[in-house]
């Protein structure tokens, strides 16, 4: 028996009708790198193929009587492709406001909670001659790090190469009986007193941690002191989305230049991008914007099941500092921290405190705190979500069609209507923005500020380079 984790569950138990909890994937091709041309029966067939025998792409969720547990996985015996991999063709001119305006209507669609829960819609006559794949699939079923292991089941490194192949044989989950179901659920609720007293010392201990930390003040930032923007009270189930490219080597050679991290310059052009948006906006606050970034904890949780495993930090973004490079040091120290203090905090933490979280229970609430607006009644927890997943560093083709940009996109919630989530591939880092579309109309308005952000921050470097000092000599003078 397959059963979900509690933290595969919340992503179930989270989702109402305008807080859907699928991550979607923008992946263009270029289909004249096919062995075969290009034509929508040969796609599909081909999709069928290399996903016929992946769990995660042929199980359904089957519910517990009662809700007394969380649900568990089961082979869809029905699977049938044709429900889940659909042909649409752009409106003209087929230009990138075209496919954006096509992406957000099809991001705001729920999956079908009765079949396996992705699809992809198939978009011909993007940019004349690009095929583009919208993929959907539930944070049920993956997390960043398994959402790559899945691309790799569809993509190859040569135009005429077969898909990667698992090491792992596929491993569907039991079906069982509705009795045998019951019993395990009420076995697995009996158990939750032992669970909480294996997990408490545990988190006591990071409780702890915290405080120490936060009195000598090296703590992470604190949830619930984020500022008030347009972007953080209750969502609608509309979405605007915008995509754009970075240059990987100006991030890296950033990031080279200034001893810092990939992920911190990629913070500090997304810190400088908001305050951009905002200062238009005249609604730049005084303090810094919060973001909550996930960290996969795949490597070190002792959790042999569940597609999750992932767990949170959190970060100022630096939108109260103008100089780029300033920006760019503070969240180099700020993120230095906050790995401190999470790595101090155990990985399964979120993972086994999910484990609580009541079907029934945890759904009522998700929607009295929106039918209440009690987003817009306490400070907010975040302001946005920022992930950045690593992608391939080589070429990848997708059925044979070359990949030349791959944008992801994660949730949305209530209190944080804004997530930007960014990958790297061949080269490139491809950003991908989506948002509450009543909070953030126009998603492009923030995205645009991305290269002009990226570019200030090189050429703050280089003017520090050129000088007679070195970088860290610079800003220290630049702050006395």
């Amino acid at each position: 028996m397959d059963r979900l984790s509690g933290l595969d569950a919340s992503f179930l138990y989270l989702e109402t009708p305008a807080q859907l909890m699928h991550v979607c994937g923008v992946i263009v091709i270029d289909p004249s790198t096919m062995p075969t041309p290009y034509s929508f029966a040969g796609f599909q067939a081909g999709i069928e193929t290399r996903v016929r025998d992946v769990p995660e792409f042929t199980r359904k969720l089957r519910r517990v009587p009662l809700g007394l547990d969380h649900p568990i996985w089961v082979r869809d015996r029905q699977f049938d492709v044709e429900r889940h991999v659909h042909r649409l063709a752009l409106p003209g001119p087929g230009g990138y406001a075209e496919l954006t305006a096509l992406l957000g209507h099809l991001a705001a669609l729920p999956l079908d909670r009765s079949r396996p829960l992705w699809e992809m819609w198939v978009i011909e006559g993007y940019d004349d001659d690009k095929v583009v794949v919208f993929m959907k699939i539930h944070h049920a079923t993956v997390d960043g790090v398994s959402g790559n292991n899945l691309l790799a089941h569809l993509c190859s490194v040569e135009p005429d190469a077969a898909p990667a192949a698992s090491a792992d044989p596929p491993s569907f989950g039991r079906d069982v009986s509705k009795r045998e179901l019951l019993g395990r659920a009420v076995l697995s609720r009996a158990a939750l007193p032992v669970h909480v007293a294996r997990i408490l010392a545990p988190t006591v201990g990071g409780v702890v941690s915290t405080v120490a930390r936060a009195r000598a003040g090296t703590a992470m930032a604190a949830p619930l002191t984020a500022p008030r923007t347009s972007f953080n009270g209750t969502i609608t189930g509309h979405r605007s989305i915008a995509l754009t490219d970075l240059g990987l080597d100006d991030v890296r050679a950033i990031k080279t230049a200034t001893g810092t991290t990939v992920n911190d310059v990629v913070l500090a052009v997304a810190g400088g991008a908001l305050r951009a948006y905002l200062e238009e906006r005249d609604e730049l606050p005084d303090t810094s914007l919060l973001a909550s970034v996930p960290v996969s904890v795949r490597e070190v949780s002792k959790r042999a099941t569940g597609a999750n495993k992932v767990s949170s930090l959190f970060t100022r973004l630096g939108t109260d500092v103008e100089d780029p490079l300033e920006r760019l040091e503070a969240m180099a120290v700020s993120n230095r921290q906050a790995k401190e203090h999470h790595q101090a905090i155990s990985a399964d933490s979120l993972q086994d405190w999910a484990e609580f979280a009541a079907p029934r229970t945890f759904g009522l609430a998700v929607r009295a705190y929106a039918g209440l607006r009690l987003a817009e009644k306490h400070p907010p927890a975040i302001n946005l979500v920022i992930s950045n997943v690593p992608g391939p560093p080589v070429p990848i083709y997708f059925l044979g069609g070359r990949v030349t940009a791959l944008y992801p996109l994660g949730p949305v919630f209530h209190g944080a209507g804004l997530n930007v989530t960014v990958v790297s591939n061949n080269g490139q880092v491809h950003v991908g923005v989506i948002a509450c579309r009543e909070s953030m109309p126009d998603a492009d308005a923030l995205v645009r500020h991305f290269p002009t952000e990226l570019a200030r921050l090189r050429e703050a470097v280089a003017a520090a380079e050129a000088g007679a000092t070195p970088i860290a000599e610079a800003r220290g003078a630049r702050r006395r």
